[in-house]
């Protein structure tokens, strides 16, 4: 009986304490932004614990693969980084025996703007963390107009550069051309894409009906890799990388 009167007194004790009368009368945060101010006054005993760690890190994440012509950033309905890691998908097919039409890099996996000047290692990734490898497949276009609907409804993904598209504030496809021609439901095309989105996920479905894929899952096939293989190439010929927005997706009222 004890027993019982006890967790009666326990649990009246917590359901008065979940009445108080009290309300949520306001909320407020602030952002605290975390940069070069707070190496002004250095910990040092904590640098001390830390430089052994650092200097493995840096060792790793500190080689430069290239330079940016600009700071990039991936955006909707279109941004220059976005534009350039579609880009660079597509330019990677020659590597792979292939020739895509256009290829996909969606917003969802790209985490980090593009720095201006020296771009090293963990610049790259920082944009691209994730295990996703490089993948090539074919579409109808039928599914081609599917995807860029889907495509359309959010607002834009990352397209390279022979994709044009025409979406409305609403989220409608308006208009659609690869390489300047109107799609043909009939007609097969080869895209490229991350693996990762070929399950349809990131609410493009349409790639879940991809035929003939080709994705090499060894970690050199992963999209950093590809990406810094890029900033390397552009590098031997003397060139900083460079991307703009050029009406890849248009928003019309």
């Amino acid at each position: 009986m004890k027993k019982i009167l006890i967790t009666f007194a326990a649990a009246t004790i917590m359901v008065s304490a979940c009445h108080t009368g009290y309300q949520v009368a306001s909320v407020e945060r602030q952002r605290i932004l975390v940069d070069a101010r707070y190496d002004v006054h250095p910990d040092k005993k904590a640098v001390g614990f830390l430089a052994p760690y650092k200097q493995m890190v840096d060792s790793v994440m500190g080689p430069v693969v290239g330079r940016s012509s600009h700071y990039m950033t991936a955006q909707r309905p279109e941004g220059d980084l976005s534009n350039l890691l579609a880009d660079i998908l597509v330019w990677a097919g020659e590597s792979y025996g292939e020739q895509p039409v256009f290829g996909v890099y969606n917003m969802g996996g790209v985490r980090a703007a593009l720095p201006k000047g020296e771009v090293t290692y963990g610049d790259v990734l920082d944009v691209a963390p994730f295990e996703n490898k490089i993948a090539f497949a074919t579409l109808s276009g039928a599914d081609v107009l599917q995807l860029f609907r889907e495509i359309a409804r959010v607002g834009g993904e990352g397209l390279s550069h022979s994709v044009r598209l025409v979406i409305s504030r609403k989220g409608e496809l308006l208009d659609a051309t690869i390489n300047g021609e109107p799609i043909d439901p009939a007609k097969d095309y080869r895209i490229t894409t991350i693996d990762y989105l070929l399950g349809g996920t990131d609410n493009m479905t349409a790639f879940k009906k991809c035929r003939n894929i080709n994705s090499p899952q060894n970690a050199e096939n992963n999209s950093r890799f590809v990406i810094m293989n890029y900033f390397r190439e552009q590098t031997r010929l003397g060139r900083e990388v460079d991307a703009k927005i050029e009406g890849r997706v248009t928003v019309k009222d």
